[in-house]
């Protein structure tokens, strides 16, 4: 029997009383566990193993396969349910890390990362703008797709006052080494700190830095495009929020 700490990332009904949960985990990263019995109303492991639940869950293996024996739960994530908003965009973080940590064995940094994200789009303590820009870079970052932020890869030059991305060569150059189109992406030398700020900070520093709004969302923009180019996919819960938003 194994017992770890996880959170719910998703939930699929099996008949009329069962389910399957996808546990996004420390020690073993993503797995699947069979919860017998979860929808029953009085179910022990109703509230542990709801979307979105933060749980000390317990769990036997039998040919690969996990089944629930208990769980108890550490934090729910309730409040994300007050706001339409913000419920969706937790559910889009759900889906990219369903997708993006398949092979991640060891989770430890992307738990801390959602878990710290949710915690701050819970209780309104930062913009859905800025959260969203933060979690889609660092977990790039934490999963082995930072892009190459240090300097100009021509020229070498570090803050050049005009910067340009390509979604191509996931590179930077200065604006006179690059030849803007459609795959290139121009920032501020501002906005390329944040950037800078967000892949390589630690965790206690990583949501304290400042953009105008204007900015920010330019960067939401950019870390919008880079998951997704290096994703190779598209996700139906960020084109919900993004409707949610008019966008």
């Amino acid at each position: 029997m194994t017992t770890l700490e996880g959170i719910v990332l998703k939930e699929r009904t099996v008949g009329e009383q069962d389910k399957f949960i996808d546990v996004l985990t420390k020690e073993k990263g993503l797995i699947e566990i069979s919860v017998k019995g979860a929808r029953k109303i009085n179910g022990k492991s109703a509230s542990s193993t709801q979307l979105f639940a933060y749980s000390k869950i317990c769990f036997n293996e039998n040919k690969g396969r996990f089944h629930l024996n208990s769980a108890e739960p550490i934090h729910i994530f309730y409040g994300l349910r007050n706001s339409l908003t913000a419920i969706s965009l937790a559910s889009y973080f759900a889906d990219i890390l369903r997708f993006s940590t398949v092979s991640l064995t060891d989770s430890g940094n992307v738990l801390r990362l959602f878990l710290n994200t949710l915690h701050f789009l819970e209780n309104g303590l930062r913009s859905e703008t800025m959260l969203k820009a933060v979690f889609e870079l660092r977990l790039m970052a934490e999963t082995g797709f930072m892009p190459d932020i240090i300097c100009c890869r021509s020229c070498g030059s570090f803050e050049p006052e005009k910067i340009y991305f390509s979604l191509k060569d996931y590179c930077f150059r200065c604006c006179e080494c690059s030849a803007s189109d459609e795959n290139s992406i121009c920032l501020t030398i501002s906005e390329l700190t944040a950037i800078r700020h967000i892949v390589l900070a630690d965790f206690n520093r990583l949501f304290n830095f400042r953009l105008s709004d204007e900015s920010m969302c330019r960067l939401a923009g950019f870390s919008e495009l880079y998951i997704l180019s290096q994703l190779e996919r598209k996700f139906n819960t960020l084109d919900f929020y993004k409707s949610l938003n008019g966008k």
